[in-house]
This record gives structure tokens, C-alpha cells and sequence, in this order.
């Protein structure tokens, strides 16, 4: 969840107020128009159209990732798919059992439960799921003390999506319990490229190849981010240029919100100086570079750190985290004579 005491940063990946609205208008509604992930998409579409020839609902599916990369698109997708209605929670908002059994007791047929940050579940409410996925029931107690007893309430054949950031996180008996696993990855600068064309168009916002590519080279691999950076080049276009993105007007408007050519902003850039300059490069424990950033251990390990990971700037180890060479080389550091043999 975003922190609430300080401004949410332009590149993360994390859902903000004002992506709600807009994030509608330009998300895809169908598998034909969503692009990338094209292994993970290849995979859905088999079982969905095998599901619908059987008549049958799909196998639960668990979609994981960093966040911005398309996990709750592609569950109102499924849905769409299966010509089925879809209802959605989050894992933090289902903090009895009885909140997560009115919910399952209420979906119909072949319907899908999008559950968002599942790993965020409470033990005792997850306990709930697992007869419910397997066996497609929930156990009713009735009545109080000695002489309650427990009444098995069939549930309808429905299908879950579970969505989360931190897969490490999910138990056991929870992620064996979903037919169908797929992770989603970084997004190649071609298919970006795409996406900000067709949001492009569908907001009716002019833009040039070379602006797009720009954008596309910035956005940290992240859907969520590209189109939020191509919503704030905009607004420069129109008051500093002729309303038109070009390669000069998105790199001035980056610049201005502090993004660099690598997609990296003012905290990304703090965390890699202090591990740099401050820890020789490491290894740094996660504890600690948070109590330097002042920032969660969970925001660094979940938000900053699978972008830097992802472009080979920083390694996790046993020892803590390090600074790889590249990272050395972009911020104009030399590289110790004597590395350890750490990457």
C-alpha cells in the first residue's frame, strides 16, 4: 500500500489516486487487446477456452509480480473471457472469517473472486479458503459451546484469482491449492511501446515515435508507470510546447520529474548512493539501508529493489545487499580493486 506520509512517487509501480479513472479508460478488456506477457497470456487463453468447451469453471489462479504489471487487468480479463461476472477484494479487507464466507457464499457459477494482496490474509480467514478451493465448500459452525456443530455449506463451482507482490509469502497449503501459477515479468521496451500508442490514441494525446520511445525507456518495464508518465509529459506538452510529445518535450518533462534515463528517481538513487558511498558497496543488511532511507524494509524489498534488480544494479545475497559494477560505472564510482565474489 502507498505510504501515507509521504508523496507517491511518480515511477512506482503501486496504484495512486489518480490512476483509478484513468487506468479504466485505457485497460485492456480482452485478451486480443492485452499485450505483453505473451507466455503468461498463451497459457490463460489455452485453459480458459478448454474451461468454456467443458462448460466448466477455470482453475484458481495465482498471478504474481510487481505491482503496475497488470495482475488485476488480467483478472477482470479472465473474467471477461468467461463471459462471467467478477467480484474483487484485497487481502488486508477480509479480517474475520464470516467477511470472506459471505463472499463465497454468495458467487455464482463459474464466477471469479479477484483477491488482491492474498498473501496479506490472516491465518484464520485463509483457513477458510482451503476446503473452499478444493471442495468447494465452507464449514458453518452452529451454535455455541458443546453442542455446536459444524454444517459443510456447498459452495457454487467458482474460480479465484489471487493476486500479490510477495509470492515468498504465501503459505504452502494456500499456493498448492491453485491450479494455474504464472508470474509476471518486466515489460520489453517494444511492447511499452505499444501500450503508450494505444493509450496515446484512446486519450487523444499527440505524440511522436521518438516521444514515445522516450517514455518507454523510463518507465521501469511497468504499464502503470507508462501511462502515468505519459499523462504528466502531456500536461508539460501543453503548457511549455505546441501540445505535441516529441523526443525534446518527453525528455524535458522527465527531467523536470526527476526520472533519469534509466527510470530511476530521487529514492532509487538515495538507496544506491548509501550503498555505495556509505557501505563501500556492501553488503548491507535490509534493515539497515531502511533505517538510512527512513522507509519500510517491506517498501524497499517489494518496490525499490526488483526494478534495480531487474537492471542489474544492485544483487541480494546471504550477507546483505550489494552493489553491483554497472552500478558502479552509472553513478561514477570506481570499483574497488578487491570485489568480493559476491554477483
Amino acid at each position: 500500500m502507498p505510504d501515507q506520509n509521504n508523496p507517491p512517487r511518480i515511477i512506482s509501480g503501486q496504484a495512486i489516486d489518480e490512476d483509478a479513472r484513468l487506468d479504466a479508460s485505457v485497460r485492456p478488456k480482452s485478451l486480443a487487446e492485452y499485450i505483453g506477457q505473451k507466455r503468461v497470456k498463451d497459457n490463460i487463453q489455452i485453459a480458459i477456452e478448454a474451461a468454456r468447451s467443458r462448460g466448466e469453471a477455470l482453475d484458481h489462479v495465482l498471478l504474481y509480480g510487481p505491482p503496475g504489471l497488470g495482475k488485476t487487468t488480467l483478472a477482470q480479463i479472465i473474467a471477461h473471457e468467461m463471459n462471467v461476472p467478477i467480484k474483487t477484494s484485497a487481502g488486508p479487507l477480509l479480517d474475520r472469517k464470516g467477511d470472506l464466507t459471505a463472499v463465497l457464499t454468495g458467487l455464482e457459477a463459474r464466477e471469479v473472486f479477484f483477491l488482491d494482496e492474498i498473501h496479506r490474509l490472516q491465518p484464520a480467514v485463509e483457513e477458510v479458503l482451503y476446503p473452499a478451493m478444493e471442495d468447494f465448500r465452507v464449514d458453518l459452525i452452529i451454535g455455541q459451546g458443546p453442542g455446536a456443530r459444524v454444517h459443510p455449506f456447498p459452495l457454487a463451482h467458482f474460480t479465484l484469482v489471487g493476486a500479490t507482490t510477495r509470492a515468498g509469502l504465501i503459505t504452502a497449503p494456500l499456493r498448492s491449492r491453485f491450479g494455474i501459477v504464472h508470474r509476471l515479468d518486466f515489460y520489453e521496451p517494444a511492447d511499452l511501446l505499444i501500450i503508450l500508442h494505444r493509450s496515446a490514441k484512446i486519450l487523444n494525446i499527440q505524440m511522436d515515435e521518438s516521444g514515445a520511445e522516450v517514455i518507454a525507456r523510463r518507465c521501469r518495464g511497468t504499464p502503470r508507470v507508462a501511462n502515468r508518465l505519459l499523462r504528466r509529459t502531456r500536461d508539460f506538452a501543453e503548457v511549455r510546447a505546441a501540445g505535441r510529445i516529441t523526443r525534446e518535450v518527453a525528455q524535458d518533462s522527465l527531467r523536470m520529474l526527476g526520472v533519469d534515463e534509466s527510470g530511476l528517481d530521487e529514492v532509487d538513487r538515495n538507496l544506491m548512493l548509501a550503498l555505495l558511498d556509505k557501505y563501500a558497496g556492501g553488503p548491507v543488511g535490509l534493515g539497515t539501508l531502511a533505517a538510512v532511507l527512513s522507509e519500510e524494509e517491506d517498501a524497499i524489498e517489494e518496490i525499490y529493489e526488483p526494478y534495480l534488480m531487474q537492471i542489474g544494479m544492485i544483487d541480494r545475497t546471504p550477507r546483505g545487499r550489494v552493489a553491483t559494477p554497472r552500478a558502479y560505472e552509472y553513478f561514477g564510482r570506481q570499483l574497488p580493486k578487491r570485489q568480493p565474489r559476491l554477483f
